[in-house]
């Protein structure tokens, strides 16, 4: 440069206040945008360019920040000046294609970006050397709704610096900046991941940072993006599954749970579960719930990222030899009603299709796991009473030795007094157990004779769920094929009546009509059931069901027309 252009040059002493950075910002800010509009030279502009932009993150940081010494700041200052102005003389003779030879040209280009470069690394060492205390502003004021875009970047680009050449105060305020607004506004996301190339990579770099803070606010900032399909191959990319497995090995409690949740995510794409897997996730996984000392909040992710681990059955097969099933089954036995439902669950899911860990889980104690969650006197709420009769239903009906095993710990009483004393949702289970027990063996049938099942089913023949109702009917009617159970049945007062009550005569309810009927048929075996009919007063009932042509409503009437009976009908046996 001449003379003339140095003595125009500010002086340091002139550059010590936030005027003279809002104008060398101003004058980067000009240059960027004249960079776009020149035709040669393009991937070297495109190099001082990311630089420019480096450093104008960098500056505007500063202007956030004060300090006592400011002559070091000032020289720095200065020497940025003298680069942007040969730069802009650059930049014009570029667009005018009035430069005198391109070798020449590409040289001083290179020379550019080598300056700017030191810039950058020099303003770094600034901040890394603890010369600067932050100010009262010390992250640009977050854009309000509706921002531009331009807006938008800005910001980002602001936190970006911040994240690089800041203190740790400074990284960890911009790191809860990044996640506040990447958790309200996707349109950040987008920004992070595509516009500013080395954010995510630095993002994931903090994840072994020696700070906690700054290792769980990168976490959150990871977990938000790889809530995105497009982005989680990005985070792959630049490495963030080995340090999460390392943070659910020797993290913080919320680190851990962080990290869980952040992998459940990732792994909801099959390929990125074989990377967790080659790095020791599935490993590392099961060590966390086997110690003994697993949090509740914590599990659930956990089992989450098993979960989709396990949709490879490569990976499936090893957990299982990794000792998958007896770290749950023991999991299952916590007093900790959340791990115990997420273990149950976990279970089931690894199990469904799979008799081969069915029978695992049989064998390393499961049923009897589970019914001493349905034990009356066990602190259990109604989710874990039906969470535990939804995996005998699973678990138990698929051999007899299954169901033996259960029946030996008491199942029956248990089964019995949630289907008098249970909530409605865990009564419609229990219903349905019984409803599958009915249909297992004759000795079942008989237990739950013995037991006074019979007298429950009646009740909920008239329930307001006709599903309900249904299942009990057809429950009963398999129930009293039994002598022994037709004579107990027959013996309670009120039985009969309440069956013939609960005949509905109308046509939509066929399906439940027909068990009852089948019910009553084999009731007619009993002599004294017989007359109950003929007297209860719904014999009417039943001869309407006959004139109408149902089937099982005229055998019905032909097995009361003995002798003994004939007078008290209407003769339509004949019909």
């Amino acid at each position: 440069m001449g003379e003339e252009e140095q003595s125009q040059e500010p002086s340091p002493a002139s550059l010590t206040g936030k005027p003279a950075l809002r104008e060398l910002i101003s004058l980067i800010s000009s240059l960027i945008t004249l960079s776009h509009s020149i035709k040669v030279f393009h991937s070297k502009w495109q190099l001082i360019r990311n630089k420019l932009d480096e450093l104008n993150s960098s500056l505007v940081a500063l202007e956030n920040c004060s300090s006592d010494q400011n002559t070091v700041i000032s020289e720095i200052v200065l020497e940025i000046f003298k680069t942007v102005n040969e730069s802009q003389d650059l930049a014009a003779r570029c667009v005018n294609v009035s430069f005198s030879g391109k070798l020449l040209m590409q040289s001083d280009l290179d020379l550019i970006c080598t300056k700017f470069d030191f810039h950058v690394k020099k303003l770094s060492g600034v901040y890394s050397s603890g010369i600067l205390t932050n100010g009262s502003a010390l992250v640009v004021s977050k854009p309000g709704f509706g921002a531009t875009k331009d807006d938008m970047r800005f910001y980002v680009r602001d936190l970006f610096s911040r994240l690089k050449i800041g203190d740790v105060g400074m990284k960890l305020h911009a790191l809860i900046g990044l996640n506040e607004v990447v958790t309200d506004d996707e349109k950040y996301v987008k920004i992070v991941v595509l516009e500013f190339e080395d954010l995510v990579g630095l993002l994931v770099n903090f994840l072994d940072n020696s700070e906690l803070g700054i290792q769980e606010m990168a976490v959150k900032v990871c977990c938000v993006i790889a809530g995105f399909d497009c982005y989680k191959g990005i985070l792959i990319g630049n490495g963030v599954v080995s340090p999460l497995i390392r943070f659910l090995e020797s993290g913080s409690d919320m680190g851990k749970e962080l990290a869980a949740v952040c992998l459940m995510k990732l792994t909801e794409n099959s390929d990125n579960a074989w990377s967790v897997s080659a790095h020791g996730g599935a490993t590392a996984l099961l060590k966390l719930c086997g110690n003994g000392d697993c949090r509740a909040e914590l599990v659930g992710p956990v089992c989450g990222v098993l979960r989709n681990l396990a949709g490879v059955e490569e990976i499936k097969r090893f957990m299982v030899e990794e000792g998958m099933v007896p770290v749950f089954v023991n999991l299952a036995k916590s007093k900790d009603e959340v791990l115990v439902i997420n273990a149950i669950e976990f279970l089931q899911a690894m199990a469904y299709g799979d008799e081969v860990i069915r029978q695992m889980i049989i064998r390393e104690g499961g049923i009897r796991v589970l019914v001493r969650i349905l034990d009356p006197r066990a602190l259990f709420s109604s989710k874990g009473r039906e969470i535990a009769l939804r995996a005998i239903e699973n678990f138990c009906f698929s051999s007899a030795n299954s169901l033996n095993l259960l029946m030996s710990y008491r199942f029956m009483d248990h089964l019995l007094f949630f289907l008098r004393n249970g909530e409605v949702s865990v009564q419609e289970l229990a219903l349905k157990l019984v409803f599958r027990l009915c249909g297992t063996s004759e000795e079942a049938n008989k237990a739950m004779g013995d037991a006074g099942f019979m007298l429950e089913l009646v009740k909920f023949l008239n329930a307001k769920s006709f599903e309900i109702r249904e299942m009990a009917a057809e429950a009963l009617s398999c129930m009293v094929l039994l002598p022994r159970n037709r004579k107990k049945f027959v013996q309670e007062d009120g039985n009969i009546g309440l069956l013939l009550q609960s005949l509905d005569l109308r046509e939509g309810n066929s399906g439940n009509r027909k068990f009852l009927l089948s019910t009553l048929i084999s009731l007619t075996s009993c002599n004294s059931a017989r007359r109950k009919i003929v007297n209860s007063g719904y014999l009417k009932n039943i001869e309407k069901l006959a004139q109408a042509e149902v089937h099982d409503a005229k055998k019905l009437v032909r097995k009361l027309s003995s002798n003994r009976f004939r007078s008290m009908l209407s003769g339509i046996w004949h019909s």
